[in-house]
């Protein structure tokens, strides 16, 4: 029988240890309900909502930590991608003949929506083709896993998705939800409109009065609470939304980079050397973007409805998104009308 060395028997046993799959971990991480904060946050929420402490308890046990959701809270395309960039992800040929299509298959759905709420469907077509690619991607997060991770251990927001988890709470019970298999966003946002929990508890729509507001698979209640959400962010028929500009060889104008209220005119801003490409009021309100190109610097006007479309996601870019394919998408649908739509 042939002998080995004590060193070389070590050697192998260790390579064949090392070759073997390492077993799973006996149980996949969980938040501990004892953490004073999520103890408080548990009581607070009993108390103020009518539920059983026990049962809320009970839940967030089920709810995982999910640290890749704290990693893409840290670089959001909104804010790392160049202007020029965003509009190439958005706003291509294969969304736009999507959006032709989907008008096309929920016409019907789309135009009782913007009949009651006075908001075109070109742009509840582009909200849901910049969200979701019209209901196709809608999210593979739990959403009692998103924002319980965000509410205890994302600090810079924890109050406002403390705020979002307790909503959350509230809708499933109210809309017969089941908390545990739920899926969203990473953030927690829901649906093809994507709304996160206490929009669509305020926002979202039965607008085939069968006592659901199903925003995942009824497009009659889908259309309806996106343009309801935009009519009661104020937006106003028939209005602008986006402008292009030229500037003078001299402007002399400054742009705040985080800004998004109306503090401009049109005339105010042609004073500063940035004409406006559209035949409106000089006291209109506006605001200057930045809608850089590969080439260099370049800048856009938006108005009242531009705003209208930040609340629905706070980034310049979202908005200049939606904007431009919802033109891209109604030049298809309208030919005839494309050149008067606002």
């Amino acid at each position: 029988m042939k002998r080995y060395p004590l060193f070389l028997l070590a050697v192998l046993a260790c390579l064949t240890a090392a070759a073997q799959p390492s077993d799973p971990p006996a149980h996949p991480a969980r938040f501990d309900v004892t953490r004073p904060e999520i103890a408080s946050f548990i009581n607070e929420v009993a108390e103020r909502d009518g539920l059983k402490a026990r049962e809320v308890r009970k839940l967030l046990r089920e709810a995982r930590p999910q640290p890749k959701i704290l990693d893409a809270m840290n670089r959001p395309i909104e804010k790392i991608a160049p202007w020029w960039e965003y509009r190439a992800r958005f706003v291509t040929p294969e969304r736009i003949d999507d959006g032709v299509q989907f008008w096309a298959d929920h016409k019907e759905s789309l135009e009782r929506a913007a009949a009651t709420y006075q908001v075109p469907p070109e742009y509840i077509v582009a909200i849901l083709g910049v969200e979701t690619q019209y209901g196709r991607v809608t999210g593979s997060y739990r959403v009692l896993d998103a924002l319980a991770t965000l509410a205890f251990d994302y600090p810079p927001r924890q109050k406002f998705f403390r705020s979002e988890l307790e909503q959350f709470l509230i809708l499933t019970r109210e809309n017969k939800l089941d908390p545990l298999s739920t899926k969203g966003s990473y953030a927690g946002a829901m649906g093809a409109p994507q709304f996160m929990p206490s929009v669509y508890r305020r926002y979202a729509v039965d607008a085939d009065a069968d006592k659901r507001r199903d925003l995942w698979g009824d497009w009659d209640d889908i259309a309806a609470s996106i343009a309801n959400y935009l009519h009661e962010h104020g937006w106003m028929p028939g209005a602008p939304v986006l402008a292009e500009t030229r500037l003078d060889p001299s402007p002399s104008f400054q742009l705040e980079p985080h800004g998004l209220e109306l503090s401009e005119t049109v005339d105010s801003l042609g004073a500063r050397g940035v004409k406006v490409d559209l035949d409106v009021p000089a006291d209109t309100p506006a605001l200057l973007i930045s809608a850089e190109q590969p080439d260099g610097p370049a800048y856009r006007v938006g108005f009242h409805n531009f705003y209208v479309i930040t609340r629905y996601n706070s980034s310049p870019r979202y908005a200049m998104a939606v904007f431009d394919l919802a033109q891209a998408i109604r030049e298809r649908v309208h030919p005839e009308g494309a050149a008067a739509a606002p």
